[in-house]
């Protein structure tokens, strides 16, 4: 398993549309996931311990900032081939088990990924209502394990103020995560 970490944000990036199937049986693209302040596309999977170390707070801070008008979709962008945990009959049950307030959607070819540039689960892009690219950092000081509570939301608060001002926190720390797992390699 390979850790590694995201890339700078590159402020004002748009973002690439796409039409991902979701485990709520409909496709999504970018527009229907935009919400009215914003929206969090983020890369994320059922296998890793840095996802599974954050889901809880994710669905969380996702339903508060949905409130906001920041909405959110989930890609899952791994080969399943080589992790089960991670195929499409698995996505819907951890999103139901989860509870997900947002689409859960599969990016087979892994076209998505690679126009966004994703490198980890989870990897995170905060956009503002013009699809401009605003935060690409970390959730908050978790790792494989949940940071203890009371931490910093690093995400919550970013989104909060692009929900607020349109842009996002100079200041960012990466966001850390398994590498994705690219097919054929």
């Amino acid at each position: 398993m390979v850790s590694l970490t995201t890339p700078v944000c590159d402020f004002g990036w748009k973002a690439p549309d796409f039409s991902l199937p979701g485990v709520d049986g409909r496709m999504w693209t970018l527009a229907d996931a935009m919400g009215p302040n914003g929206l969090l596309v983020m890369f994320i999977c059922n296998h890793c311990p840095y996802v599974k170390a954050i889901r809880p707070r994710l669905v969380r801070d996702l339903a508060e900032l949905k409130q906001l008008g920041i909405h959110a979709i989930a890609i899952m962008s791994n080969d399943p081939t080589d992790y089960a945990e991670d195929s499409f009959d698995n996505m819907k049950k951890v999103a139901a088990e989860f509870g997900f307030p947002f689409p859960y959607v599969i990016d087979e070819t892994q076209a998505v990924a690679k126009t966004y540039g994703a490198v980890c689960t989870p990897d995170f892009f905060g956009f503002n209502r013009d699809f401009e690219l605003q935060y690409r950092g970390r959730f908050d000081e978790s790792r494989k394990e949940t940071a203890p509570e009371g931490v910093r939301r690093d995400l919550f608060e970013a989104m909060k103020e692009i929900a607020a001002t349109g842009r996002g926190p100079v200041e960012q720390i990466p966001s850390m995560g398994c590498s994705i797992k690219w097919k054929g390699e």
